[in-house]
């Protein structure tokens, strides 16, 4: 019993720091958001004392166009850029994985957009997105004649398909090492014994890799989508939001919010807000998909 204890005494002791930063940058202000949630607290100081103000702040925030204008934006963002990013990564992975000449240098090549800060990714893809003499808009004016051109970042139609773009390419690296790995794991044995049985390379993909990658998916599908709904970066560096509120996400909102225009109060209960949704779908992803593999 004396040497579980002082076993368990040592563990404590080395997760402690951990656990205590975890308390002070994420618990800490958690708390501290939720409290500021119900008064009218601004971001400077001002004459006024901080008042209490119950749920106002909730009850606007449910009334408030722009919020679930956002709210939209940032479901859209979520549907368009999961998948795609995940069949690229998974593609991407499957090609670096099989055996091709200079397949060292193609894994060291792929994994540079994520050595990139985002901001210089913005800017690379501000680039490559620039009217009319843009690289893309110059491919699409030898089709389509020397004055056409498309507003990628300054049409309501094209801005968001132009932010799901530049993030799929500035984070699938993440998702492809982590598929790749998977890869790796699946027995060589499986996909001897199918080729054995005469099965083609989609009925190999369909009942050998992709059920073994199942909570490859699963992990994968839940840290992506997170990922998504806190778009943040791109919006602030490429669009501000616009054109017309048409990429204005969740955070870009509460950002706007609490800094901009220093309703502090009315930041947090977005924030609060936020954080609910986000958990809620991380544990229904979790549990579906669970229960749907077990099935």
């Amino acid at each position: 019993m004396p040497t579980i204890f002082k076993g368990r005494s040592q563990e404590l002791a080395m997760l402690f720091p951990a656990m205590a930063c975890l308390v002070l940058i994420i618990v800490v202000p958690f708390c501290l958001s939720i409290g500021f949630s119900f008064t009218d607290q601004r971001l400077m100081p001002r004459p006024i004392p901080t008042r209490f103000v119950g749920l106002t702040n909730y009850e606007r925030m449910f009334a408030d166009r722009l919020f679930w204008q956002a709210i939209g934006n940032t479901v859209l963002f979520t549907v368009l850029v999961v998948p795609f990013q995940l069949m690229i990564s998974l593609c991407v992975a499957m090609a670096l994985n099989a055996a091709i000449p200079f397949r060292g240098l193609f894994r060291t090549v792929s994994i540079l957009p994520l050595l990139l800060p985002i901001t210089v990714v913005v800017a690379i893809w501000a680039v490559l997105y620039r009217i009319p003499t843009g690289p893309l808009n110059t491919i699409y004016q030898l089709f389509a004649g020397p004055e056409a051109y498309i507003d990628f970042v300054g049409g309501s139609d094209t801005a968001m398909v132009a932010i799901v773009v530049l993030s799929a390419w500035a984070t699938f690296p993440y998702q492809m090492l982590i598929y790749l790995a998977g890869l790796q794991d699946v027995p060589g044995d499986l996909y001897e014994a199918a080729e054995l049985d005469g099965a083609t390379a989609w009925q190999r993909f369909r009942f050998v890799t992709w059920p073994c990658l199942r909570n490859v998916n699963i992990f994968l599908l839940i840290i992506t989508t997170i990922q998504a709904l806190k778009l943040f970066t791109q919006v602030s560096v490429m669009t501000k939001g616009g054109p017309n509120g048409s990429t204005t996400t969740i955070i870009y909102y509460l950002f706007q919010q609490g800094f901009t225009s220093q309703k502090i109060g009315y930041a947090s209960a977005i924030s609060v807000f936020f954080f609910i949704a986000v958990t809620t779908i991380a544990v229904l992803q979790r549990v579906f998909l669970k229960n749907e593999g077990e099935q």
